[in-house]
This record gives structure tokens, C-alpha cells and sequence, in this order.
């Protein structure tokens, strides 16, 4: 797992608020993504939204909090995902955000009019994200999106009318798909009485997701309506188990995890999580034969040699981890965050060219990835194209929320690339998102 910083106080600045905000950061690991993906199918298919088209987001955030900025995410903060007991509530999560899309409760809002699948697009949609999750949605969603409207105040708030129609949605797609709507019941309880706290005390979920003693009511007795169109899935619950282990073993110090490794009842995802463990205990012979041991029990899943890839570059074991990543590429050869990872450990190697051609094909399935960005980056400049090494690095920095930086860069990148060709054009992208701030900032 890695981090991936998006957006940093760079951006913020441009804003005109009390306090600084902390920047967001994406967790980018592709078991758990695949995971939650899983997880989410049934409910996204139910709501008629494509699963292919729809990606399911972490965001290594504490908070207790979910969101959609377009049709085509859903962003959970880590601290929900750890918070949920079961498949059925974070489902109940999926399918509640799912409506919101499939209702049109999107459509007020001006992130539209943008590309949330860019770098400059992202960036802006998460610094809305970053201010409202700080009680700053007002002024910083203004400033992000270059917009004065009351609709800046409601870019990502609910209003009660929605939250009804999502939750009754949201019920509707899960007994359809069946889960068990009791989960839906189980995180409403969760956020009950936080209305009664001060803004500053609330999560995130209940400043933008208002709740109401009715509403709960409301979802109780469609729980109970839906009651018996439940089925047990035992897949649902292995996925569920698959993407809060391994995320709460990146998490959580390696004496918890290694205390409770053995807890969801599947034997890979205890082996998977004692091989994260005594890595971060940079105990390599201990994490690979944990891992080993994991493949062993599923020798033909990706995810398992991607974990094994990192744990060997990690501890600089670059041609080792060259041919985990290699294995993994083989079984999912169009898995982007797989992709990435196996041009870096080529990179690592010196194999500059053919790590040129991996990172292109990861970077062309998700442009959302810095690594990637700093990885062609550099792979480009050594191969002497500072063209192309100067729009890496602009998109990369725009994805961080450096737009000053990111205009810098993609100047230079637009000078450099022919006029007209598709560098040049992603290059005029991040130069315009750039100047755009530019203004917002004179004008504050």
C-alpha cells in the first residue's frame, strides 16, 4: 500500500480561511480497490450504473466520512471503512452513495463542468473535499472551483430531501442485490445524535449527510419490509475481510495486527496480513514466507504477488521484486496500480526503456497516480525528452495541488512539445487549470 498525496496546503493558500488545512491523500493499493469493487457490483448494477466505470476510492482519512464528487467515483475515508463490522454495512455505504449518483443529486453541482478523471480535475474536487471535511465547505469549494454561487455551499451538503431518496434508493438496491438492509440500520446508528454535537465535533458523514430521528425511523421499517430477501454471501463477507484486514495492517501497529491476523476465519488473509505485519517490522524472511505461504493458497492471484513486489522493493530487492510484479502483470496484465508498480521496479533496475513502456500503459488506465507521474518523469529525462519529463511533472503537481509549480512546468512542457499533439494539449490542461488559480488568488 502507498500513499498517495493529491493535494497539499499549496493549494489551500489560495483560499481565504481561518486555519490551514491538512492535505488528502489517496491510499492507491490494488487489492483493496479490487476488493471494494467486488463489494460494490451488486449494489452499482442494481442503481444501473456500470461497475467497470465507477471507481470505489480510499482516503487515508480517520474520519467517518463518504462522498461522491461525479458519476464515475465514490471516495470512503479509511476510518469508515475500519469503523464497518461487516460486508452489509459497508455496502449499505456503497449503495447509499450509488444513489446520490443514479438520482441526479449531482447535477447542481460545478465539479461537473470539469474532468474529474485529470489531474487539475481531481485536484480541485478534492480540495472541496479537504475544506468540507475541515467545516471550511463555504469558502474552500468556492476557491477550488472557481465559482461564487450558493451552490459552492452545497457542493457536497445533502439536503434532507436527497438523503431521504438515497436511503430509500439505497435500501431498494441492496434487497435487490441481497443484502442484508440491516447493515444500512447498523451504520445509521453509528451516526445518530451527532447533530447534537458542534460542527467541529461531527464527522465529516454527518455535517454533509444530515440525519434526523424520522430518517431513521424511515430506514428501520424498510429493514424490516426487506428483511426477508437477505441472502448469506460468503463471498461478500472474504472481500470485506480481504480489504479491512489489509488495510488495517498497513494501519494499525504490527503487535495488533499479529494479535488479531487470524481473526476474519480465512486463512490467505491471515497470512496476508502477517506478512505486512513483520515487514513493517522489516523482518523480510518473516514476510516473505508469510506471503509465500499466501500464494501458495491462491497461486493465481495478482494481488498477493504485488504485495510480495513490495515488500522486495522496499527492502531494495529490485530484481526480485522486478519478477513478483512481472508474475502479477502476467495475471492482470491491464490492472494499472500492478502496471505502475512493476515499470518502477524496472526502473529501479536501470531497464529504463522498458520501464518507459509500462509506466505509459498504467498511466494511459488511471491518470490519478503521482508515482506513476514521477516515475515517467524521471524515466523520460533519462532518455534526454524533457518535454514530456516537464508534463509528467506538471500533472504531477497539479494532482498535489501545487498549481504554481504545475503552471511553471507545464509552460515549459508547451514550449518544448509540438504544438497541437496530445503532450501539448495535456500540457495546455494543467497551464489553464493553473492560470485559473493564478486569478482566484489575485482576486483574494
Amino acid at each position: 500500500m502507498h500513499l498517495i498525496r493529491l493535494l497539499t496546503i499549496a493549494l489551500l493558500l489560495t483560499m481565504t480561511l481561518a486555519a490551514p488545512l491538512r492535505a488528502l491523500t489517496l491510499l492507491r493499493d490494488p487489492d483493496i480497490e479490487y476488493a471494494l469493487k467486488q463489494l460494490a457490483e451488486p449494489v452499482l448494477k442494481t442503481a444501473g450504473l456500470s461497475p467497470a466505470r465507477v471507481d470505489i476510492l480510499v482516503i487515508d482519512d480517520r474520519n467517518l466520512n463518504a462522498f461522491v464528487v461525479d458519476r464515475n467515483h465514490i471516495f470512503v475515508h479509511s476510518g469508515l471503512l475500519l469503523k464497518m463490522d461487516n460486508a452489509a454495512m459497508l455496502q449499505a455505504v456503497l449503495a447509499h452513495e450509488a444513489a446520490h449518483i443514479a438520482n441526479g443529486h449531482l447535477v447542481r453541482r460545478p465539479i461537473n463542468l470539469r474532468n474529474a478523471r485529470t489531474a487539475a480535475g481531481i485536484g480541485a474536487a478534492l480540495a472541496a473535499a479537504a475544506a468540507v471535511a475541515a467545516g471550511s465547505g463555504e469558502a474552500a469549494a468556492g476557491a477550488a472551483l472557481g465559482a461564487q454561487t450558493t451552490a459552492q455551499r452545497l457542493f457536497f451538503a445533502h439536503t434532507r430531501a436527497e438523503e431521504n431518496a438515497a436511503d430509500q434508493s439505497g435500501m431498494r438496491y441492496m434487497a435487490q442485490a441481497g443484502i442484508d438492509p440491516q447493515g444500512m440500520v447498523k451504520v445509521m446508528d453509528i451516526f445518530r445524535g451527532q447533530e447534537a454535537l458542534s460542527a467541529a465535533r461531527q464527522d465529516p458523514y454527518a455535517r454533509t449527510h444530515p440525519m434526523s430521528a424520522d430518517r431513521f425511523r424511515v430506514v428501520k421499517r424498510l429493514a424490516d419490509a426487506y428483511a426477508d430477501k437477505a441472502r448469506n454471501s460468503q463471498t461478500y463477507d472474504y472481500w470485506f475481510a480481504r480489504a479491512k484486514g489489509k488495510l488495517s495492517a498497513f494501519q494499525r501497529s504490527p503487535k495488533w495486527t499479529l494479535r488479531r491476523a487470524g481473526e476474519s476465519g480465512f486463512r490467505d488473509v491471515k497470512l496476508i496480513r502477517e506478512a505486512v505485519a513483520h515487514h513493517r517490522r522489516s523482518n523480510l524472511s518473516r514476510a516473505l514466507k508469510s506471503i509465500d505461504a499466501a500464494i501458495a493458497t491462491r497461486p493465481k492471484d495478482p494481488f498477493l504477488y504485488e504485495l510480495k513486489g513490495q515488500i522486495l522493493i522496499e527492502s531494495r530487492r529490485f530484481g526480485a521484486a522486478a519478477s513478483a510484479y512481472g508474475r502479477a502483470t502476467q495475471l492482470d496484465p491491464n490492472n494499472p496500480l500492478i502496471l505502475g508498480a512493476y515499470g518502477r521496479a524496472l526502473l529501479a533496475q536501470g531497464k529504463v526503456g522498458q520501464a518507459t513502456q509500462y509506466l505509459e500503459k498504467a498511466r494511459a488506465r488511471d491518470a490519478r497516480d503521482s508515482r506513476v507521474m514521477r516515475d515517467l518523469a524521471q524515466a523520460y529525462a533519462k532518455q534526454g525528452n524533457r518535454g514530456m519529463a516537464s508534463l509528467l511533472t506538471a500533472e504531477r503537481y497539479a494532482m498535489q495541488g501545487r498549481m504554481e509549480d504545475a503552471g511553471l512546468h507545464s509552460q515549459r512542457a508547451s514550449d518544448m512539445l509540438p504544438r497541437g499533439s496530445t503532450g501539448w494539449r495535456r500540457a495546455q490542461d494543467v497551464l489553464s487549470a493553473a492560470q485559473q488559480a493564478a486569478k482566484q488568488r489575485k482576486r483574494r
